[in-house]
């Protein structure tokens, strides 16, 4: 039998053993904001909320099954013994319109416990189960693991209230990790979510370091938290009375982030060393503790011309017969040398390396890096694109080897921009009929049915080179089946058809470029409605912790696995398809800019900027979580692989003119 306590409006449905297995408002009555057994398979008792371990350097221990239960009629007394040693007491209860949750540990023992991890299960349910179901049914989990400073937000897909938070109020996590992350869940499932006030014994230093929790005899230990109904974000925010303000993330190497402290809070520590990276800020109040994340950012010309410079030293393949040895592989940054495909299709010469080039060109137009060598790079690599990556079909294969493979349309738009600025650059007009011919191709292979990343933008920018060269025509029939394209996509509503993966941000943001371009091509009232209900969706996915890693940064949990050597899961922060957002949110009419929105995408492009470093050096994925399924993470890969989409595409963006000035940073 489940029981239901009300609070706030809605209501909280706990099984047999005191376990919350649902969160439920009549706003929303198709959402239970939580994981489901009888519908995730994966899931099950070993993640309920509110179950968790324990490790000590004596031993481990789990908790599930309650050793004890007591119930109210506005709460109820759980508790546990994970170790012989150590009882756990769990009281939840109706406080106001708040449902709280103290979780207590106490050393029964005679001797001294060192707790060297803990950790409590809160299994959101954040999963891709295709794109009109994640919008009906289940959330985004933003985490914010902040010490005594932190919360979690369970926002609907749909980014329509009520929003679930949960705040911490006595006690502190300092990490949280993802379970049941691995070929069996896949892309569509971010997995289970695990808070820590410690994961010292698996990471010690994950998320700027990992406290051990000294418990004497007789001692405890408590970790409480409230959990509320909330119509924004906004409301939720001013409800964690944060400890500080952080307006700004980020700020060029040699100056400070802006810190706003709240009264009673002492500044403990703050970035002081003047190098490009990540540094943390730590704070006090009321004698509690807590950490967040602010990066101090190189110029981005600097970090521009020293990845060119490491590209064309290290990612080309100049052992290879031409036109291969003019490619672009992924490369280990332990050791510099190139990573061959392996048959593994996120590490071929082709596809989202295409990245490198584009960067290349971005860097050439604004005459940064060695103009020689980057022609002979780029004419090289136009080459081998024509002989070995373009099909007499004009699809485009992700790899220079011969052989059949699926057709993958992201590669059209990705090859046919490339063309377009090729001409832009060196002015021959067959580069250009050849990137006319690839995006008209496109249609006729299916990308009316896709929302290929960066297809609008290559469409626009072929268009306006046609219609310069005089030939208006092609130009205006480009556009009318961009123009088609989006009705289309009008049409469809939440029913968008599954990609790679069945619902993901980089399926919404180029919804959203979609829709805004063609608005701006041929404005409409249905379109703009939504573009205004897109925009939302898409928002929703970055969430707004204080932490440069994370504020705005569209949740991703896969592209570890596929695109880095270490082959882990887990979330991926940031992500460089995060640009996406803030290509889309610049792209927006004025009616939908605000300047919270256009803020937000000039943080995106910024906290993109951490992947890379001031030699040239860069990350595929920087993997958030401190652990995923056991295996510490918390740290980038040592692979240089796709990433270089995060620079070009700020270049290719309002985020940086041709001139070197950088919204992003605020130094050219």
């Amino acid at each position: 039998m489940r029981r239901a306590f009300e609070f706030g409006g809605g209501r909280v449905l706990l099984g047999t053993d005191g376990c919350p297995v649902a969160f439920e408002h009549p706003a929303d009555p198709g959402r239970i904001y939580l994981l489901d057994e009888t519908r995730e398979t994966w899931h099950g008792p070993d993640h309920f909320w509110g179950t968790g371990f324990v490790i000590t350097p004596q031993g481990s221990g789990r908790w599930q099954t309650a050793a004890g239960i007591d119930w109210s009629d506005d709460s109820v007394t759980v508790r546990h013994a994970p170790r012989p040693d150590l009882d756990l007491t769990v009281v939840r209860r109706v406080a106001g319109n708040r449902f709280t949750e103290s979780y207590t540990w106490t050393n029964v023992g005679a001797e001294a416990i060192d707790l060297t991890g803990l950790a409590i299960n809160v299994p959101i349910r954040d999963v891709y189960d295709g794109a009109a179901s994640a919008l009906a049914e289940s959330c985004h989990a933003h985490v914010f693991t902040g010490g005594a400073w932190s919360w979690l937000l369970a926002e609907p897909m749909s980014a329509t209230p009520p929003l679930l938070g949960v705040i911490v109020r006595e006690g502190g996590l300092w990490a949280y990790s993802i379970e049941s992350r691995n070929r069996n869940t896949s892309s569509d499932v971010r997995g289970h979510i695990v808070v820590h006030p410690t994961d010292h014994a698996r990471n010690p230093e994950a998320f700027g370091g990992q406290p051990i929790l000294s418990l004497a005899p007789g001692a405890s230990y408590t970790l409480a938290w409230e959990i509320g109904w909330f119509d924004s974000r906004e409301d939720f925010i001013s409800a964690t009375d944060a400890p500080a303000v952080l307006p700004e993330l980020t700020a060029p190497v040699g100056s400070a982030v802006p810190v706003e402290l709240a009264e009673g809070t002492k500044l403990l520590a703050e970035p002081t060393a003047d190098v490009h990276g990540v540094q943390y800020v730590e704070l006090e109040r009321d004698g509690r503790r807590s950490r967040t994340a602010v990066a101090l950012l190189a110029p981005v010309r600097e970090l521009v011309e020293a990845r060119v410079e490491r590209i064309l030293a290290d990612h080309r393949p100049i052992e290879r017969p031409e036109p291969e040895r003019f490619a672009f592989l992924p490369v280990d940054t332990r050791t510099r040398l190139r990573q061959t495909e392996n048959a593994w299709p996120d590490w071929t010469d082709g596809a989202e390396r295409v990245g490198m080039a584009v960067l290349l060109q971005q860097a050439r137009m604004r005459a940064w890096g060695d103009a020689a060598a980057i022609d002979e790079a780029l004419h090289g690599y136009a080459r081998l694109a024509r002989e070995r990556f373009i099909q007499p079909d004009g699809s485009i294969h992700r790899s220079s080897k011969p052989g059949n493979e699926p057709l993958r349309l992201y590669n059209t738009p990705w090859v046919g921009h490339f063309f377009a600025d090729q001409f832009a650059l060196f002015g021959d007009a067959a580069d250009l009929d050849l990137a006319a011919s690839l995006l008209e191709s496109s249609y006729a292979l299916g990308t009316a049915d896709h929302l290929s990343i960066g297809h609008p933008e290559a469409v626009v920018a072929v268009a306006a080179a046609l219609e310069d060269k005089g030939d208006a025509n092609r130009a205006n029939a480009l556009r009318a089946a961009l123009l088609d394209h989006a009705h289309r996509f009008v049409a469809l509503g939440t029913d968008l058809p599954a990609h790679e993966v069945k619902y993901e941000q980089s399926m919404v943001a180029p919804l959203v470029s979609l829709l805004a371009i063609s608005y701006d091509l041929q404005p409409d009232d249905r379109a703009l409605a939504a573009l205004r209900t897109a925009v939302g969706w898409l928002r929703a996915f970055g969430g707004p912790q204080p932490h440069v890693r994370l504020r705005d940064v569209g949740i991703r949990h896969w592209d570890g696995y596929w695109f880095g050597v270490d082959r882990q899961w887990g979330d991926t922060f940031p992500h460089y398809w995060s640009v996406l957002t803030a290509i889309a949110l610049r792209q927006l009419p004025a009616v939908l800019r605000t300047a919270e929105n256009q803020r937000a995408a000039a943080g995106i492009f910024a906290a993109n900027l951490v992947d890379f470093t001031t030699e040239g050096d860069a990350t595929c994925a920087f993997l958030m979580p401190s652990c995923v399924d056991g295996r510490p993470a918390h740290r980038p890969d040592p692979l240089a692989n796709d990433q270089d989409w995060a620079l070009a595409l700020l270049l290719r963006s309002d985020g940086c003119s041709p001139a070197g000035s950088s919204a992003a940073t605020g130094r050219s």
